[in-house]
């Protein structure tokens, strides 16, 4: 054969495989960097789309707030106004110390001030003592109180309405005051005043959803949805703001704080961010690190009032990871499809190449086989001539073994005659046994005698036609047939074809089967067939023992199982046997008195049931065999 030398390259050798070059290190980091930009542009992008939705937002609560703050001060602002048409109101200033002037104005006062519902309204004379107020028959009446050092009354009595936020120095409860001059021809004799209760604005802290507050002309903060922000200043008072408020009163001598956390002094629509802990809100349990929160502003020029609400952008700022998260696995997928697009390019250069290194190796390889034809062919010829060979051996091997096994069937089914001889040993001699007795009793002329040891022969012929069955389920399993098995009545007839070969034996039987007790589910005949190899196996092995006791017992173990017992007083099991008990054609008797199948075809016929053969020791000596059998649990078992 014309082989080629192992030194020289192959023809057949594929071309060598191409590496994928590994990517550079400073390719790598762009990507990396062109990625983490993408992810800075695609949050700086997202937060700031999110905080101008926000701003959005917040400035429609702003409208919503103001509207809201509008209807509550300016809706009855015009009350005091309208007080000066009031006949009762002018006398009342013409003769200020006439009772019953008082009297009728506090009671026009009172009607007024419970139709518009508002704190109170009361009048001044020009020296700021109040003359008639609407809470007259309250402990806390206005009525004979001075609130000259009040602005809105200075600014009224200077002949300008006058309004502005104060808390009061009687009942203690912040309000809005509208104050308005009372005029005789071109003099002023007197100030009309009602105040506004703000309660109303505390449902509108509710609609917005968000935190708010109200901040006064000195940046003091009067009305807020967080309880602790109330009466606490952004920036320290200034020395001239401090003298004023000192002198009017303005928060009724309660300490102004400072801010919990800094705010911009002129915060307008365009707002800024600023960074707060939950116990800047009020809240307890303060979580660790801070929150960020978009702050607005809006001036309420007639007021001189300034709303304040806060948007949480931590929804702003989840959703813009998002979609840098988003950018960064957009800009990656689009980098690796780039790079998938190269490779893709890549290999197909290189199918390129491969074939037409293929095409060159085929033409080498077309020579080559023209060379090696001859010699392939000649090994061909000798290789058939090997597997006919082959072939014959097989089928030569493949009859050896079917006369081998052939040879085994043969054996087994003599060893299977002596075990069937061995197993119809026992119900022949009780027919004897029970023919002869038929006989006495015959002639002494017992008729139901006979008939009752006849019934029994039957029933045994019977049996001896069904025995070799247990037989076959040690080779080819049979199905069951469960019924209603009291398990004392099963023991009692193995002990009665037994009864003979345990007299003569010598044997006591102690039974502790009780009938009725323990019911089974299993086939009778073939559990009475376990009974009668277990009971003979037990007297067999007592057969060299003084004392000869063989002990059955039978108990419920749970709802849905019994065991059932055969002890004996023998030499019991020792561990060489009862390591191979079960096992086929084992066994310790003597040659010719068994073929070893009966613990093993026992064993079969009770797992035929769903239950099990055991055996063990007993402490006291001997051996004990437990059957554990499914028990009888009602007609639909």
């Amino acid at each position: 054969m014309d082989e080629l030398s192992p030194d020289a390259p192959s023809a057949l050798a594929p071309p060598p495989a191409r590496t994928i070059p590994s990517p550079h290190p400073l390719k790598l980091l762009a990507i990396v960097l062109l990625i983490a930009w993408a992810g800075l542009l695609g949050y700086q992008l997202s937060e700031n789309a999110g905080m101008r939705e926000q701003s959005n937002a917040a400035s429609h609560r702003l409208d919503l707030f103001a509207a809201a703050v509008d209807g509550v001060v300016n809706r009855y602002a015009h009350i005091p106004s309208a007080l000066a048409l009031n006949p009762d109101i002018a006398s009342l200033l013409h003769w200020p110390t006439d009772g019953g002037r008082i009297a009728t104005a506090n009671r026009y006062l009172e009607r007024l001030n419970a139709l518009v519902g508002s704190i109170a309204i009361f009048v001044l004379d020009h020296h700021g003592v109040v003359l008639a107020a609407s809470n007259w028959n309250r402990p806390d009446s206005f009525v004979g109180e001075n609130l000259a050092f009040r602005s809105y009354f200075q600014q009224a009595i200077a002949g300008e309405p006058g309004r502005h936020f104060a808390v009061g120095t009687t009942r203690g409860d912040p309000g809005y005051f509208v104050a308005h001059p009372l005029r005789e021809g071109d003099r002023v004799v007197g100030v009309a005043v009602i105040k506004i209760g703000l309660d109303g604005l505390r449902d509108t802290w509710r609609s917005l959803g968000t935190p708010a507050l109200i901040l006064d002309h000195n940046d003091v903060v009067i009305l807020a949805s967080v309880e602790s922000w109330l009466y606490t200043a952004l920036a320290p008072l200034s020395p001239l703001a401090q003298a004023e408020v000192e002198r009017t009163r303005l928060y009724n001598e309660r300490p102004i704080g400072r801010f919990p956390f800094p705010l911009p002094p002129a915060l307008d629509e365009a707002g800024a961010v600023v960074e707060v802990t939950r116990t800047d809100f009020g809240l307890s349990s303060p979580a660790p690190g801070t929150a960020a929160y978009l702050a607005q502003g809006r001036n309420l020029r007639e007021n001189g009032w300034r709303l304040v609400v806060f948007s949480d952008l931590r929804l702003v700022r989840n959703q813009a990871v998002s979609h840098a998260a988003l950018a960064m696995i957009g800009t990656g997928f689009i980098l690796l499809f780039g790079a998938f697009l190269s490779q893709r390019r890549r290999i197909l250069r290189q199918k390129l190449e491969a074939k037409a290194m293929l095409e060159k190796a085929n033409r080498e390889l077309e020579a080559t086989v023209a060379r090696r034809t001859e010699a392939l062919t000649r090994a061909n010829a000798l290789l058939r001539k090997e597997i006919g060979e082959r072939e014959q051996a097989e089928q030569t091997l493949r009859a050896a073994q079917d006369e081998l096994v052939q040879a085994a069937k043969l054996a087994v089914l003599g060893q299977l005659a002596t075990g069937i001889t061995h197993e119809l040993t026992q119900p022949l001699g009780a027919i004897r046994t029970l023919a002869g007795n038929a006989l006495e009793f015959l002639r002494r002329g017992d008729r139901t005698t006979v008939e009752k040891n006849l019934g029994i022969v039957a029933r045994l012929t019977d049996q001896m036609g069904r025995i070799i069955t247990p037989l076959k389920t040690f080779a080819r399993k049979s199905p069951a047939v469960p019924a209603r098995v009291d398990v004392a009545h099963a023991v009692a007839n193995a002990l009665f074809l037994l009864d003979a070969r345990l007299q003569k034996s010598e044997v006591k039987v102690d039974n502790r089967c009780r009938p009725g007790a323990v019911v089974a589910w299993c086939d009778q005949n073939r559990l009475e067939q376990v009974l009668l190899n277990l009971i003979g196996n037990a007297a067999d092995a007592m057969h060299d023992q003084p004392g000869r006791v063989l002990t059955l017992s039978a108990a419920a173990e749970d709802d849905e199982h019994v065991t059932l017992t055969v002890a004996d007083t023998g030499p019991g099991l020792p561990e060489s046997v009862r390591a191979r008990l079960f096992e086929p054609f084992f066994t310790t008797k003597p040659a010719g008195e068994g073929l070893g199948l009966g613990l093993a075809i026992s064993r079969d016929i009770v797992r035929d049931f769903g239950g099990d053969l055991v055996a063990d020791n007993l402490p006291a000596g001997g051996a004990c065999f437990t059957l554990r059998l499914p028990a009888f649990v009602g007609e639909t078992a």
